[in-house]
């Protein structure tokens, strides 16, 4: 099973060796049970790292900042960033590494395995307690969660509250690292993508529906954009920000500066959004879940990402993030490719 102290000794070790800039992970959160990210720089602060289901953060997200950082600073510490992945998010990892957005030198992985488990869905597990508030969460030895709560232990099969995400895992162990504490125990997975069997299901006119009821929903907060590893352009080609326009902007400057889709969240605009983000990241998302988690207004993003991980498997044979030696989706092409008018 996968042990939290085994990392701590290791990211102990190098810290005070030096060779690492800092360490990101998870720790104990304000609330008292969810895990949030921390960055450890001290030996001292390594005993701050946890490892439990609540660890439901992808931390990669924080390596796009990282290199943000580094290109501003005159004399950048070039030492690699130590960073705590679980399976999926390892594959986010290979993913930036295919794209050439970061180098393997940049990054030293301690990966921790899922095992048979995952993290949790919060919702779910809010709907299980029935007001009753966790205090901690648990992997058992028989596969099962224990929480923690003011009235005792509570038993709930893994199965139950697990993030839909984990259910459908294809890497429940990290596929790069350095350092992996755990077993590479892998899952075997009947329906790979069974959640979009009730969507799929639905008449061209009943998802125009679903979709217009959900989109319009959508604030554009960019909490989805924000929160995924891929979307790391320096500006959004939907979200054009680099220039002001103001009273003394020539007509020419605005004819120049191509503004795809307004601001405003309209349904239209909140359509030409969500699709065109979709497609940016079709052979690219890794199924981390982490737009859906974060999004305030509760919209199923992840049926969009994971119908064009469906397509590129089915059409295309590409897996997304097992190797980063693989050309990316979007930049190869197979004499048996179907389609003619990609050649």
């Amino acid at each position: 099973m996968a042990r939290i102290e085994d990392l701590k000794e290791e990211a102990r070790k190098l810290l005070r060796e030096g060779k690492l800039k800092y360490i990101i992970g998870y720790a104990m959160g304000s609330n008292g049970w969810m895990a949030n990210p921390v960055f450890i720089k001290k030996p001292e602060e390594v005993d701050k790292l946890i490892w439990d289901p609540t660890c439901v953060h992808n931390l990669t997200r924080f390596l796009v900042d990282e290199k943000r950082r580094k290109a501003k600073e005159k004399q950048p510490d070039t030492r690699p960033v130590g960073i705590i992945v679980k399976g999926c998010d390892s594959r986010a990892i290979v993913v930036l590494l295919q794209e050439k957005f970061i180098n393997r030198n940049d990054v030293y992985i301690l990966g921790v395995s899922c095992e048979k488990a995952g993290v949790v869905d919060d919702h779910k597990l809010v709907k299980k307690l029935k007001g009753k508030k966790p205090k901690k969460i648990e992997l058992g030895d028989k596969g099962q969660f224990i929480i923690s709560t003011d009235e005792g232990k509570i038993e709930f099969p893994v199965g139950e509250l697990l993030a839909e995400r984990c259910l459908e895992c294809k890497a429940n162990f990290p596929v790069i690292y350095d350092v992996l504490s755990g077993e590479k125990i892998k899952k075997t997975l009947e329906k790979p993508f069974g959640s979009l069997e009730k969507i799929e299901a639905l008449s061209a006119e009943e998802r125009w529906n679903f979709w217009k009821a959900e989109l319009d929903k959508c604030i554009r907060c960019y909490a989805c954009r924000s929160v995924c590893p891929m979307c790391y352009c320096d500006e959004c080609v939907i979200d054009s920000i680099n220039m002001a326009v103001t009273a003394d902007t020539s007509a020419e400057e605005k004819a120049q500066k191509i503004k795809w889709v307004q601001r405003s969240p309209e349904a239209s605009e909140n359509f030409v959004y969500h699709l065109v983000r979709a497609i940016h990241l079709g052979g690219r998302c890794i199924d981390c879940g982490e737009c859906e988690r974060a999004c305030p207004l509760d919209i199923p993003l992840r049926f969009l990402n994971k119908k064009l991980e469906k397509e590129a498997q089915e059409l295309f044979g590409y897996e997304v993030g097992f190797d980063p030696a693989q050309p990316s989706l979007i930049s190869c092409f197979k004499d048996d490719d179907p389609e003619d008018f990609i050649r």
